[in-house]
């Protein structure tokens, strides 16, 4: 009995000469990577367990999550990982390059019967080539870097077999679509799959991308194309040697074998939710959308910006809609902008952004907020995954007719005039407001609370709110931050109580504008902050949130300390040490800072 392709791969990668289904065999791995994403832990498994790299030439990192390096912990992250590759001469594909998994191909580190490996749930994208791509957890990764291999369970194989002509207006991501109202997230799972055909054998790299790509959705190890000959052309260029033909053979087995008619398929589109819950796109046509997003490692290539671009041309974004473009490697983006793509884009109102995973890995541009609703060419859609909204999945040509028309349609439908937002009527509530402000109760110009005395100067925004957390809206969330940038009070929202009382030395709140280095101490309850002076800026934040904060010249007379109960009369600048009997004086409260305090903040 012959082999199938995955079989080959497998055994050309093991010290057995064939292979079958269930066997458990060690797997020489020619390509170990590691992201940013999961890559500190590799390293951090690797250092405790003082553990060698078995070859840094078949090893990497690549930063594709968040190539921005615009969040802190990412960025951290990062430089983590290059400090280790640094020291040990391993390859960085960093920021500036683009979805690790495109660069294996485009590098020539991964060709037909190649195996690779990366912390990257999409890594059998490589199956578009005929190379076995999987994505482990840090462990595995971290064994393989020390190994050179990793222990793999044989697959079962699928053959599906393509009949008929495709349509003219049926896409790639269509056919990745169309595959999954078939079978679904479950029915082929833990299978490997090959695609064969008349149709199949046309499909250019990029197109194979897209749909090997979607595999992991379908809930397949891997989706498998046999290389045509445009396909070992690229490879052997980019490899820079001949690259022998790869076929399953003759007489190879299967568990299961369908039919597919190629003709029948639709135009599609992935419901909000669930990237297998696909409907035929005529059935959502006019759903008003406030975003679009075009790219990730499924239709990030260049054919998939020309794709779009030709929907674009000569067209604008609608008005208040937000197109976002995000190549997947800096490779197509060089290639995007020779091509006159990207002045195309931007003329039409699309922003464009650096290579990238973009949105679905959430560390760069493509994310969106609760209630917004975004046509995505990713290959997820879960909850949360590429924000808090919804998110419908379809092809370039798809998103880009809809970012047009404001609303989801295809690119047969784009209307002459865009859909436009309308504008919102203000609630009772709303009109009400003011009418609700005049029978509030006034507020005591006297507070008591329990001290915290943190006698030190210039404690700036950074230290009271760090930056890494400004995404926060929510008030209610922010106490649990205060501080903790500050050394040796990392604990002070944990320890806090409500009515407590800050006094502190000059200089205090420098730094940046964020609203956020008051309010996480109004979450808190602190009903105070006595310094000897205030960055400009966290004052006037200060007062307008009706956070009571008060000068002092001296307060040696109050013998305070930690944990003393402190009287402070707003109003007239007494401060009464309870737990001592002393007393002291601040400048109280002027006119605006009390009428805004009594109001309850500026508005």
């Amino acid at each position: 009995m012959g082999m199938n392709l995955i079989e080959k791969i497998l055994a050309a990668h093991s010290k057995y000469s064939s292979v079958k289904p269930g066997d458990i065999i060690d797997v020489e791995i020619d390509v170990r990577a590691a992201r940013d994403f999961g890559g500190p832990n590799v390293v951090k498994h690797l250092t405790e367990m003082k553990l060698e790299v078995e070859n840094i030439s078949k090893t990497f990192f690549t930063f594709d999550t968040n190539p921005t390096g615009s969040d802190q912990k990412y960025a951290a992250n990062q430089q983590y990982c290059r400090k280790f590759a640094r020291d040990r001469g391993i390859r960085i594909f960093d920021i500036d390059n683009g979805i690790g998994t495109h660069t294996f191909i485009n590098e020539g580190l991964a060709y037909p019967g190649a195996t690779a490996v990366t912390t990257d749930s999409h890594a059998n994208i490589l199956g578009a080539i005929g190379a076995f791509g999987q994505g482990m957890g840090d462990q595995d990764i971290a064994v393989a870097w020390h190994k050179g291999k990793v222990w793999f369970k044989v697959p079962e194989s699928v053959k599906l077999n393509f009949v008929g002509i495709r349509p003219a207006n049926i896409t790639a991501k269509d056919i990745a679509l169309n595959l999954l109202n078939i079978f679904g997230a479950n029915k082929l799972l833990g299978t490997s799959v090959e695609l064969y055909g008349e149709e199949i054998d046309k499909l250019t790299l990029d197109e194979r991308i897209t749909i090997a790509s979607m595999g992991t959705e379908m809930g397949v190890i891997i989706l498998l194309f046999e290389p045509n000959q445009e396909i070992l052309d690229y490879c052997s260029e980019r490899t820079g040697r001949t690259i022998p033909p790869l076929k399953a053979d003759f007489d190879a087995s299967y568990t299961q074998l369908h039919t597919i008619d190629i003709e029948s398929f639709r135009q599609m589109i992935s419901l909000p939710g669930k990237p297998h819950d696909t409907i035929v796109i005529e059935k959502v046509f006019k759903r008003k959308i406030d975003s679009a997003f075009i790219g990730s490692c499924t239709n990030g290539r260049i054919d998939d910006l020309r794709a779009a671009a030709k929907v674009l041309k000569g067209r604008k974004v609608a008005p208040g809609v937000v197109l976002k473009i995000v190549p997947a490697t800096n490779e197509v983006w060089l290639q995007a902008l020779s091509e006159g793509l990207i002045q195309l884009f931007k003329n039409s109102g699309a922003m464009v952004s650096n290579a990238g995973c973009a949105g679905c890995a959430a560390g760069q541009v493509g994310m969106n907020g609760p209630g917004e609703v975004t046509i995505s060419t990713g290959n997820r859609n879960f909850p949360g995954k590429q924000g808090n909204g919804e998110v419908y999945l379809a092809s370039p040509e798809v998103v880009a007719a809809s970012a047009i028309a404001g609303y989801i349609t295809s690119p047969e439908e784009i209307p002459d005039i865009p859909m436009l937002f309308d504008a919102l009527q203000q609630s009772e509530h709303e009109a009400n407001v003011l009418e609700n402000t005049k029978n509030a109760v006034q507020k005591s110009n006297i507070v008591e609370g329990r001290v915290w005395y943190i006698l030190e100067d210039n404690i700036d925004t950074d230290m009271i709110f760090h930056n890494r957390y400004l995404a926060i809206t929510d008030m209610k969330e922010m106490g649990q931050y205060a501080f903790d940038n500050l050394k040796g009070y990392e604990q002070f929202a944990k320890m806090a109580k409500p009515g407590d009382i800050i006094v502190t030395g000059k200089n205090f709140g420098a730094g940046s504008s964020r609203q956020q280095a008051v309010d996480c101490f109004l979450a808190l309850g602190v009903s105070a902050i006595l310094a000897e002076s205030y960055g400009a800026i966290y004052e006037r934040n200060a007062i307008n949130a009706a956070l009571p904060i008060l000068t002092y010249s001296s307060l040696d007379g109050l013998q305070l300390a930690d944990g003393n109960i402190l009287r402070v009369n707003m109003e007239t600048g007494e401060v009464v040490n309870v737990t001592k009997g002393t007393t002291s004086r601040v400048n109280p409260f002027y006119d605006v800072q009390m009428e805004i305090y009594q109001n309850n903040g500026l508005f």
